[in-house]
């Protein structure tokens, strides 16, 4: 706290702050710990003086002040260093005598993070914890007990497909003719989504890998992980493994050259090329590392200086339109392979999402189509697009997937829903909602940071540093004094554990419905909504 000789009109006091410490002298044995660790430097020791006034026991006796001085914790009230409520304090402390509690007064603190023009910027997701996926209920239920049925009696696999599926007579026209099939890959439902080299720490990058590789080879299931933008360590491009992953390209094209050299050297194709141009948490923003995390690795991975941020550019002025981009860059991507790999782009949930999807519907080298709704999480971006900007998913991915049904190609073109996915713990029935609405599969990237490596971060604005690279569990940031806090092994085994958990939740789910061979992608007569308005506009059942 600023002394009392430099107050100003913008001093802010402790209950200015969203987080305040609260601290017990009683416990405290002054370790050090706490402020060892605070990402943020809230917390420094402090010289205190006390004043005890003294009243004896005559009456003629006047009363007097005794001064003691001792030493204890104090948080600090300027902006820049301003606790964010992760808890890491807590964690270490031996004694408990230290904890972040929430201010019960408005947010004075944002009006001081604009000083100089600048808005705030932070990572995370958007502060809204409600979800209208979460109010979806899954209504038609079998009326016997059967075992068959029962996912917890019955053994039985989840799959869905990735790729552009000809009609049954174009199938047979091509098989005859000799001609070219378009590629199709055999996936897990779960994908996780793109969070890239850069926004990741290496080590938490690792466990993820390491994880997915071990779900493939040793548990049979075939699951994907999608490397977001910025390219990839050349050894994985040159491994084995790369086949469970999907390469995205973004409009920046960071990390393009190292794939372009590797090509030659591939041992196996990738699983699927993802084009990114836009993602739902800052629709229209693009891409942005900050410069905190651009250390002399990811700057060799993608071609620039170390130490500059990197947003991502505007599209090349050779591409005048979404749909013209989309198509040009589709195409190179199929060639860049032989056309053996499924390409496809990913777009943010908007109203003009339906105009992508029919111009991929006339595209035959299009392998499907993924959609980040408003929810979805990001490294950087402004309060004000995380929190005003976006489209919900769920009802962009009816919307697409009724569109679909229109034009007869609802089983040729697969559609993967991203955005706020399991935001308050329910992945398996948000996942189960989606794809009855329509969607052949989701993606997810804030809930398995939370799963595998114990994000702090929350929709209630609690921690959400992601892009200072100050992540106080090494998640996201590429400092190693933070990062070694993260063990990749230990984040690989809690990948496995979630994609267990995931798929026996979504079994328990599905196998009531009497679809325990097949995903029930559309079944949209399985789900009910108390809400009326909402009912109406996804075209599910109005139940109360």
């Amino acid at each position: 706290m600023e002394s009392m000789g430099t107050l100003t009109p913008s001093t802010l006091s402790r209950t200015d702050l969203p987080w305040q410490l609260a601290w017990s002298r009683e416990k405290c044995t002054l370790c050090g710990q706490c402020t060892a660790v605070c990402p943020v430097r809230a917390i420094e020791l402090g010289v205190h003086r006390k004043r005890v006034v003294q009243v004896g026991l005559g009456l003629a006796e006047k009363p007097g002040n005794v001064f003691s001085v001792y030493h204890g914790i104090r948080q600090k009230t300027e902006p820049a260093f301003a606790c964010i409520g992760c808890g890491m304090c807590d964690l270490v402390c031996p004694n408990g005598a230290i904890r972040p509690v929430r201010g019960g007064e408005p947010d004075k603190l944002r009006f001081h993070n604009n000083a100089g023009g600048v808005p705030r910027r932070r990572g995370g997701r958007r502060n809204d914890p409600r979800s209208l996926l979460d109010e979806i209920k899954f209504i038609r239920i079998s009326m016997l007990t059967d075992p068959a049925l029962d996912a917890g009696r019955h053994d039985f696999e989840l799959r869905t497909l990735l790729g552009r599926i000809l009609p049954p007579e174009a199938l047979v026209r091509a098989v005859q003719d000799n001609g070219w099939i378009p590629p199709v890959r055999e996936i897990y439902p779960l994908i996780i989504g793109s969070m890239s080299f850069g926004a990741l720490s290496p080590n938490m990058w690792e466990g993820l890998q390491m994880g997915v590789a071990y779900l493939n080879e040793e548990m049979g299931m075939p699951v994907r992980i999608c490397t977001g933008e910025g390219g990839c360590p050349p050894r994985l491009l040159r491994s084995r493994f790369l086949k469970y992953v999907i390469l995205q390209i973004a409009s920046g094209y960071f990390g393009w050259d190292e794939i372009i050299h590797a090509l030659p050297e591939m041992k196996e194709d990738p699983c699927a090329i993802e084009i990114k141009y836009g993602q739902g948490a800052k629709p229209g923003d693009g891409g942005l590392l900050m410069w905190y995390k651009v250390n002399r690795l990811i700057a060799a991975i993608r071609g620039v200086p170390p130490g500059v941020s990197l947003p991502s550019p505007p599209t090349h002025q050779t591409k005048y339109s979404i749909e013209e981009s989309v198509a040009k860059m589709t195409q190179s991507m199929a060639m860049a392979w032989g056309f053996r790999v499924p390409v496809y782009p990913k777009i943010s949930a908007t109203s003009t999402t339906l105009a992508v999807l029919n111009n991929l519907t006339r595209n035959p080298y299009a392998s499907g189509l993924a959609m980040d709704g408003e929810d979805g999480g990001t490294g950087a971006a402004y309060n004000v697009s995380m929190n005003t900007m976006g489209h919900p998913i769920a009802s962009n991915i009816r919307d697409a997937y009724l569109n679909l049904v229109k034009v007869g190609k609802q089983n040729e073109i697969p559609l993967f829903a991203g955005g706020g996915i399991g935001k308050n713990g329910n992945l398996a029935a948000n996942a189960a909602a989606l794809i009855m609405l329509g969607a052949s599969g989701v993606q997810i990237g804030k809930y398995i940071m939370q799963a595998a490596a114990g994000c702090l971060g929350s929709e209630t604005d609690r921690c959400n540093i992601c892009n200072i690279g100050l992540c106080p569990k090494g998640i996201t940031s590429q400092d190693p004094r933070l990062y070694r806090r993260l063990d990749p092994e230990q984040v690989a085994q809690r990948v496995v554990d979630t994609y267990l958990s995931f798929d026996t939740e979504l079994k328990k789910i599905v196998a009531p419905l009497g679809r325990s061979t097949s995903l029930p992608i559309g079944m949209s007569d399985a789900l009910g909504i108390a809400d009326a308005t909402a009912a109406e506009r996804l075209r599910i059942s109005h139940v109360l």
